[in-house]
């Protein structure tokens, strides 16, 4: 056991706090802090970042299945998508050069920075939540929640869902971010799930995903040899425990901070990386 990484404990408290308040996935920030903050190698960060997700979004899960807010027919569905998709793109971004990966996660941060930009305002995602609630005769899919409340809706075209997902976890096992974001589109806005039910099955889409894309970058990490996944224990010693710590001050910090203001301040940060990243890359050239 190393104290190498000891920081990463504040660090990945304040960065999960963002995160959770958000709603953005862990690893896009993660791996792009891994690679500019601790010059880790692209494979090793993503990687990481994965690891870390998997632990904030199984701690997220666990919350929306206790709420009873998890649709696990079309979050099944998806995950057929997902997880073949994102083993894919874990094994081709063990050869794609550095570079490269450096390029498309840079991309992949300005396309999320810009769904930040353009995100809708608190008034348009009421009328889509009061749309998609439909009578309990006319609706394909009804939950009771924990509370009680009865939430009915129709799911649209499944395998336009499979589809948009599957993009989603072929770029998590990639680059590793683009799932979330791309569920949370196919789900709120193309078809118009209620937002509670939206947010809980993409948490649960993207915790088995991050957990199986992972894994796969553990596997591909331990044929190279012992080193790097001593350095990613090392890293995860203290940024795990951050995770868990700033998912617990995310929802308080959502509170007290108006969405636009999050939203524009990460669209912000997120293109400031996004550039670092491409920048860098460009001088590997």
């Amino acid at each position: 056991m190393s104290f190498e990484f000891w920081y990463m404990l504040p660090i990945g408290i304040v960065v999960t706090t963002v995160g959770m308040a958000s709603g953005i996935g862990g690893a896009t920030f993660y791996a792009p802090l891994f690679i500019l903050g601790l010059g880790l190698s692209p494979r090793l960060a993503i990687a990481s970042g994965l690891v870390v997700e998997g632990f904030g979004f199984s701690s997220g899960m666990y919350a929306y299945i206790r709420r009873r807010l998890v649709d696990y027919k079309i979050g099944g569905t998806l995950l057929m998508a997902t997880v073949p998709a994102a083993l894919v793109g874990t094994t081709l971004s063990h050869y794609v050069e550095v570079a490269l990966l450096k390029i498309m996660l840079g991309m992949g941060l300005l396309a999320v920075a810009m769904s930040f930009f353009r995100a809708p305002g608190t008034a348009i995602v009421n009328r889509l939540e009061a749309l998609a609630r439909e009578a309990p005769e006319t609706a394909e899919t009804c939950l009771t929640t924990a509370r009680g409340e009865e939430i009915c809706y129709t799911v649209c075209n499944k395998v336009e869902g499979c589809f948009i997902s599957g993009v989603g976890g072929f770029f998590m096992g990639l680059v590793s971010s683009g799932l979330g974001e791309l569920n949370s589109y196919f789900l709120l806005q193309r078809c118009r799930v209620p937002s509670s039910v939206s947010v809980a099955t993409t948490v649960f889409v993207v915790a088995v995903t991050a957990l199986a894309a992972s894994s796969g970058h553990v596997v591909q990490l331990m044929q190279n040899g012992p080193d790097k996944l001593t350095t990613m224990g090392n890293l995860l010693l203290f940024t795990v425990p951050g995770v868990i710590i700033g998912a617990q001050f995310g929802p308080a910090l959502a509170e007290r901070v108006p969405d636009r203001w999050m939203e524009i301040g990460l669209g912000i940060l997120l293109t400031i990386t996004a550039a670092l990243l491409i920048a860098e890359a460009g001088l590997l050239y």
